[in-house]
């Protein structure tokens, strides 16, 4: 297994709900320690590891490190625990799943409990999905009291789903929105940590709590004053029964990353992008964004006066779900793509339109 393979699958089987991204960003901090000129976190739990520090232009690459979760909000008498949603979490997908709660005594394994079906009248089996709030996770115990000794309130959870390999290079797990994002700038910082010389610094981010509102991603690009930044993140693939190309455009599994254009796109960034694929003959696919793309791109646009933002997309099918998934190729071109365009920027590039 190669070191990157190995980097992807311990990242994806560790927790990272939003605000609780540390043990994650601590896999992070492991695999680029050795390529990084320097590394840090801020006091938002962001991680930044930084090539080339002193060249005059600064390049930012973003990753949100946080995944959709739980957190408990309630135990009842009879032990079993109700709950929240952090980030944007789909309740009809959530019944009869395997949880595990990430307590300060270890991990506590669950299931979200669900009625048996024999036990449905008609009525219940045609509209069965009840509100986030009349759910709970059943971890075996006898009581109030029972539970307690095994978990608190406050405490997250995460759907209890990992890394799997599929066919023709496809691979799912939970939560690859977005630390496929990470894995993919981990890479590029990776590849860009190879070169002799370099023209622009190199900032990249693995960003916190994107799910609540891009919130490490403004802190951060705050802090950077990146002249360009790149954010990665999924993209919406449209090549799965039932969804309409029409409303998001058309993306494919193994077509190529991304690329985007709209309002939350500079101009010459995304003339920059397409320049880098071609030369490397790649494929790639174009997405229109004509608002705010709601990924850290918009944060980092959005910062001080104003930053050139670019934004690359892992083709996803089944997004915030447990079983999300996407192409290996896709994803390794992704960092093969970014890494060209930071080696082909001047010092002196300018991008205003």
């Amino acid at each position: 297994m190669s070191q990157s393979t190995d980097f992807l699958k311990k990242l994806l089987s560790t927790p990272t709900p939003s605000g609780y991204e540390r043990p994650g960003q601590d896999v992070v901090e492991d695999y680029l320690e050795t390529h990084a000129d320097s590394i840090r976190r801020d006091v938002h739990g962001n991680l930044h590891a930084v090539l080339n520090p002193k060249a005059k232009m600064r390049v930012m690459l973003a990753g949100h490190c946080d995944e959709i979760g739980l957190m408990l909000m309630h135990i009842d008498e009879k032990g079993f625990l109700y709950f929240a949603s952090v980030g944007g979490v789909y309740v009809p997908l959530l019944m009869g799943e395997r949880v595990t709660v990430h307590s300060g005594n270890g991990p506590v394994h669950g299931v979200v409990g669900v009625k048996p079906i024999h036990l449905m009248d008609p009525k219940e089996r045609e509209s069965a999905v009840a509100k986030i709030h009349e759910l709970w996770i059943d971890i075996g115990a006898k009581n109030k009291k029972d539970a307690e000794r095994y978990v608190r309130i406050g405490d997250v959870a995460t759907v209890d789903r990992d890394y799997q390999e599929l066919a023709n290079g496809n691979f799912a797990a939970r939560g690859l929105d977005d630390r496929i994002g990470v894995f993919v700038v981990a890479e590029a910082f990776r590849l860009l940590a190879e070169e002799k010389r370099l023209n622009v610094a190199v900032h990249l981010v693995s960003t916190v709590q994107e799910e609540v509102g891009l919130r490490g991603a403004t802190t951060a690009a705050f802090g950077v004053d990146p002249h360009v930044g790149i954010a990665v993140d999924v993209g919406f693939a449209t090549d799965f029964p039932g969804a309409d190309p029409k409303k998001v455009g058309e993306a494919k599994l193994g077509g190529g990353p991304i690329l985007h254009c709209g309002p939350n796109i500079n101009l010459k960034v995304e003339k920059l992008l397409a320049s880098a694929a071609k030369r490397l003959k790649m494929s790639v696919q174009m997405q229109p964004s004509p608002r705010s793309t709601g990924t850290d791109a918009n944060a980092i646009q959005l910062s001080r006066a104003g930053v050139a933002a670019g934004l690359v997309s892992i083709p996803n099918r089944y997004m915030h779900s447990s079983a999300e998934m996407v192409n290996r190729e896709d994803v390794e071109n992704a960092a093969r793509l970014i890494a060209r365009f930071v080696r082909d920027l001047k010092s002196s590039e300018t991008f205003i339109p």
